[in-house]
């Protein structure tokens, strides 16, 4: 299925150059589109005309009618009755309206069902544009290293076209999703690889060097058929299926990145059940929860996100699944997996609060992290400086001998952002951590002050400091 030959791709490519974010902001100012963003269109409606800019403004931004003979002009070369056969315009009596939604990324322009100025899903097969999810997705992949790169679930090919690599494939159950990225590739002139089938099946036996997927990750929704959303397993099944594959499906030292959604159910950690998930060989991974919602408010937003949320049926079997299936909450976030040698080493964390991005520094600074060596050994030798932007915070209350400190933390400026809550013991070794002195000298210092052996202060800080260095308090000078 296509919904425009190639060559006629091209030219719908041709017609669409000039609108763009930055043509919007310099014709009709950073005010006017900024307003549009939050939905108030009064600046833009005032200021489009019928020249190209106005007509694909007013179409693709707004959501308007235009008269038949501006888009004409305005689409050409693509033709007006290609425009209307292939469905990226309908006739709205002499006028004509976008049958497409059509979203900024970056330099590229990408058409899908998301209408503009709408919201939920308008029939089964409703192909997503660039949403919260696939932004946060955008975000996090690595952009380096890459030779052989695989989207699945491409929906329109929002990764598959950002994705650095040579040669990049794209997967999708749904047919209509793959017309789409393919029209998409072409009016960017960017080659894909576009395969059709569910999940991993159309690339089984085949390995790549990073892997991304924003797959239907939906947990249980009765009655599930919107392709672009429900992955066809039960509960948080499509996040497990892809962990357990993620070791086979890349190259040593590849890189996969997915979004996903995970149970928390009651009497088990959420953490253990992802960590069940992998191979107990050959994978590094980094689960990091960013949200989690209890069973009423996910079938809600879900609903609303369908347009099903006047169907009080549907939201009584589901919230009836949740709650005989023990399921307290469900989170959503991201797994990374590096494939390494050696046995599977998994980290699970919730990080709730806002991090600097983009998100793929954040990943590269923790995989270079574990690569290094913080044996007890090494870190006895090495030199420590307290890491840039790094503040100890105090909360203390007055006394009769002045200020008694209840608790102290250290906290981050920059990167993860992470808060890290420490003891006056702690605060002395950081006190040190200047690049000059080796921790074993430091160490045997605070032994003296604190009458103790050593060996035996060692042991109770390695872990202490490793920690701080894993999560970028401390750096190794």
């Amino acid at each position: 299925m296509r919904f425009l030959p190639t060559e006629a791709a091209a030219r719908l490519g041709e017609a669409r150059e000039g609108f763009s974010r930055a043509a919007l902001s310099a014709v009709y100012g950073p005010a006017a589109v900024h307003a549009a963003d939050r939905g108030d269109y009064r600046s833009l409606l005032a200021r489009c005309g019928d020249d190209r800019l106005g007509v694909w403004t007013r179409l693709f931004v707004i959501g308007v009618p235009v008269g038949r003979d501006a888009a004409a002009a305005a689409f050409a070369p693509l033709g007006i009755e290609e425009a209307l056969g292939c469905g990226l315009l309908e006739p709205v009596g002499d006028e004509v309206a976008a049958g497409w939604g059509a979203q900024f990324e970056g330099d590229r322009i990408l058409f899908s069902d998301q209408l503009p100025n709408t919201t939920g899903g308008r029939h089964r097969e409703h192909v997503l544009g660039v949403g919260g999810a696939s932004k946060l997705l955008l975000d996090l992949a690595l952009h380096d290293g890459a030779a052989t790169a695989l989207d699945i679930g491409t929906g329109c090919g929002v990764q598959a076209l950002a994705l650095p690599a040579a040669s990049v494939t794209a997967t999708d159950l749904s047919e209509r999703a793959l017309a789409f990225a393919a029209l998409n590739a072409d009016v960017n002139g960017v080659d894909l690889e576009l395969l059709q089938g569910d999940l991993l099946e159309p690339v089984a036996g085949r390995r790549f060097d990073l892997v991304v997927a924003n797959p239907p990750f939906v947990v249980a929704a009765p009655g599930s058929g919107w392709t672009y959303r429900d992955g066809g397993r039960e509960a948080d099944g499509i996040a497990a299926e892809l962990a357990a594959a993620s070791t086979s499906l890349l190259n040593p030292g590849g890189t996969m990145q997915f979004l996903a959604n995970w149970l928390h159910v009651a009497g088990r950690d959420w953490s253990e059940r992802v960590a069940a998930w992998f191979p107990e060989t050959e994978a590094r991974v980094w689960a990091v929860e960013r949200e989690v919602l209890d069973p009423l408010d996910y079938v809600r937003t879900w609903q609303r996100d369908s347009g099903e949320s006047h169907d009080a049926e549907q939201a009584a079997r589901w919230l009836d699944w949740f709650e005989a299936n023990g399921v307290e909450g469900v989170g959503f976030g991201f797994i990374v997996i590096r494939r390494i040698d050696g046995p599977t080493e998994i980290v699970c964390e919730a990080v709730r609060h806002a991090v600097e991005t983009p998100w793929r520094d954040r990943v590269g600074d923790w995989f270079a992290m574990r690569e290094r060596d913080l044996e007890p050994e090494t870190l006895w030798q090495a030199k420590l400086t307290v890491a840039a932007g790094v503040a100890l915070q105090q909360v203390a209350a007055p006394s009769a001998e002045g200020w008694d400190v209840d608790r102290q933390w250290l906290q981050q400026a920059n990167g993860m952002r992470y808060a890290e809550e420490v003891d006056p013991l702690i605060v002395g070794f950081l006190g040190g951590c200047n690049g000059q002195a080796e921790v074993r000298l430091q160490v045997r210092l605070l032994a003296d002050g604190y009458g103790a052996e050593p060996a035996m202060l060692y042991a109770q800080l390695y872990p202490v400091i490793r920690r701080l260095i894993e999560r970028g308090f401390l750096t190794l000078a």
